[in-house]
């Protein structure tokens, strides 16, 4: 039972990187082409009625957790507090920089917010890719259950890292591309005109600097991390998500050169999730792994909450995953058509 929530956790963190990946990806389309008032209207209206919706995952992932593993929600919590703290900073600076920007008729009052909007997005891209480093590279875990880090230390790893080293840092600089790329795919499929033809452009550069910096991650986490790699080997299941992950790529390259901008961004949808379901195969049956020694991991065996309460907390799960799903087929099949900069207030 802890297995399923554990893959059921990494699934939902996956549907949260897919769906809100591209609203940061705008953020940071934004922040290296601002274009013109009306492609950041167009730009904003693009997300503006589902950005908000997105985040859910984000809060019923974390539900989830502290649910069914909740010594690893107080460790990581606990441990990651200065990162949390600017996420929910972040997360509060986007929330808000979209809904004031058009409080005010004036154009500095617009492009503050908008400023504010596109470094936030990229910021939190970064951190998000940054927790992720942490997560694969280790923290120092010992005997008490709980960690210490500060910001950075020497930027190197080893059993006391600080939060950024450069093994993180390259892991948040590769998020980044590649959700920049996803956001400027996703305007590419939901806008038209010059804005369009902008993001098609910096799409592509997106897409090739995000599978450059994949090369160098690949390579960083054999050196940091060899037993992902092992455990992926080993695993003949977890095969199928590795080719999900290449083919993603080779679908989103071709189809962007073919001109298809939807069918780019569903491939470069699916070389996201290989990638973040195939990186919590390689880390089962460890959640949060520890760089002091192995034998204070915490895993699905020594963090899992009891056996009756996830049976339990499984009958409530379904249900409510059913709804969620149904409301976001509606939501995303009333907004199939593209973003007109004349339909939104944005």
């Amino acid at each position: 039972m802890a297995t399923l929530w554990f893959f059921l956790t990494a699934l939902m963190l996956t549907v949260y990187v897919l769906l809100d990946g591209f609203d940061l990806g705008v953020g940071l389309v934004m922040l290296l082409r601002p274009g013109t008032e009306e492609e950041r209207r167009s730009a904003l209206g693009a997300i503006g009625p589902v950005w908000d919706a997105n985040e859910v995952w984000l809060v019923a992932a974390g539900g989830v957790l502290f649910f069914a593993f909740p010594a690893v929600y107080a460790t990581a919590l606990s441990g990651f507090y200065l990162p949390m703290m600017f996420v929910l900073w972040l997360l509060i600076l986007r929330g808000i920089s979209i809904e004031f920007r058009s409080h005010f008729e004036n154009p500095l009052w617009r492009r503050f917010w908008d400023a504010t909007f596109a470094l936030s997005s990229t910021a939190l891209a970064l951190i998000l890719g940054v927790t992720l480093g942490n997560m694969v590279r280790g923290v120092p875990l010992d005997s008490s259950g709980y960690f210490q880090m500060t910001l950075f230390e020497d930027f190197r790893t080893g059993p006391r890292p600080g939060a950024i080293d450069w093994y993180t840092g390259l892991i948040g600089l590769f998020a980044a591309a590649t959700l920049g790329a996803h956001g400027a795919l996703y305007l590419s499929w939901r806008t038209e005109g010059p804005l369009r033809a902008g993001a098609i452009r910096l799409a592509a550069r997106m897409c090739a600097v995000a599978i450059f910096l994949l090369s160098l991650t690949t390579l960083a986490t054999a050196f940091v991390q060899p037993v992902i790699f092992q455990r992926l080997i080993g695993r003949a299941w977890a095969w199928p998500m590795l080719v999900i992950e290449v083919l993603g790529i080779a679908v989103a390259v071709w189809q962007l050169r073919r001109g298809r901008s939807q069918a780019a961004f569903v491939g470069w949808g699916l070389f996201i999730v290989g990638l973040l379901t195939s990186t919590a195969t390689g880390l089962y049956p460890d959640i949060l792994r520890s760089t002091v020694g192995s034998n204070w991991n915490l895993t699905i065996a020594n963090a899992a909450a009891g056996g009756t309460g996830l049976r339990q907390g499984l009958w409530w799960w379904i249900p409510a995953m059913i709804l969620a799903t149904a409301y976001f087929w509606y939501l995303y099949r009333s907004l199939r058509h593209k973003a007109a900069p004349g339909q939104s207030h944005y």
